[in-house]
């Protein structure tokens, strides 16, 4: 067991065994777990609203490096523009009855259109 490691081994399939194996597997345990006890949990526990809140904070985190430390493309969009664009969305979340994919689809509006029209894109 001296050469085993991920180079070891030659075979084409290996790289997504690989990918099975240390990827998808261990996540989808999890998902799976949470999907066949999710009906023996009580939805006012505290537990479950402390997870609720730690999964709302990650992706408000992850939102905010977007919007803050953004890469690739989005970079190339002014801050300004970017937090815009999120205030938009908010605002049209809450003036135009709490429809989701209608926020999202203004926040992409004044993502992609402003720059368009300020001819930075």
């Amino acid at each position: 067991m001296n050469g085993l490691s991920y180079d070891s081994i030659a075979a084409d399939w290996w790289p997504y065994l690989f990918i099975l194996l240390a990827g998808w597997l261990p996540t989808d345990v999890w998902r799976w777990l949470g999907v066949l006890s999710a009906g023996r949990f009580d939805e006012n526990s505290p537990a479950i609203a402390l997870a609720r809140t730690i999964a709302t904070s990650l992706v408000a985190a992850v939102i905010g490096r977007l919007i803050l430390f953004p890469t690739g493309i989005l970079a190339d969009i002014p801050t300004a523009v970017r937090i815009g664009a999120v205030a938009g969305g908010f605002l049209a979340y809450l003036t135009l009855g709490r429809h989701t994919i209608l926020a999202i689809v203004v926040a992409e509006i004044i993502l992609l259109g402003v720059p368009w029209m300020l001819g930075l894109i």
